[in-house]
């Protein structure tokens, strides 16, 4: 069997710390989880990233950016109504299919926010940043409106907490959501 590259372990180790940061946080997730995922020593862990907060960001920075391929490639070509519902349609499925996307998102948003309360803006000004980068991948097939990308991220946010709390596609809850916005992006029967 080949050993693995550096590259190639700093690349698993940001999937490992992705997954665990998804499910425990950044408080409540130990390096020595993440290294047990990878299956490298602590101190190894530590020769690719320098410390805890290094793992968190490259985690949220590959979270962002996967969510952002996932939103140009599924709009790409399209424009408008075709765009909104492509997009939409692709991150019903990233979400449904990598629960890890939704969680590490949601984590995400709790770390910023409790880093700012303590003073560090590192990760605040990273996860606005990869947003910010989010918005314009969308933006830009919607025609650069801005009313149609506000409604599009509030829609996507919405799905993000109705999802994580658990509602099960066929709740009620989601009837005021376009359809392709349906986690699962299907229809109901009778639509």
């Amino acid at each position: 069997m080949a050993r693995m590259s550096a590259e190639e372990r700093r690349e698993s180790v940001i999937r490992a710390a992705m997954h665990e940061f998804a499910r425990g946080g950044y408080h409540g997730t130990s390096t020595e989880a993440i290294a047990k995922r990878v299956g490298v020593s602590q101190p190894y862990l530590f020769r690719l990233f320098p410390n805890k907060p290094a793992m968190f960001l490259a985690a949220a920075e590959r979270c962002l950016r996967e969510t952002r391929e996932v939103f140009a490639a599924a709009a790409e070509g399209l424009e408008g109504e075709e765009a909104t519902q492509a997009m939409a349609n692709a991150y019903a499925r990233l979400i449904a299919e990598d629960p890890d996307k939704l969680q590490m998102q949601l984590q995400m948003y709790v770390a910023v926010g409790a880093a700012e309360a303590a003073g560090d803006r590192q990760l605040g000004e990273l996860v606005r940043k990869g947003w910010m980068e989010l918005w314009d991948t969308v933006h830009g097939p919607l025609g650069g409106d801005v009313k149609e990308t506000t409604t599009f991220m509030a829609y996507g946010m919405l799905i993000n907490n109705l999802a994580a709390m658990g509602f099960p596609p066929g709740h009620r809850v989601w009837e005021g959501l376009y359809p392709s916005a349906r986690v699962g992006g299907e229809d109901r029967p009778g639509e």
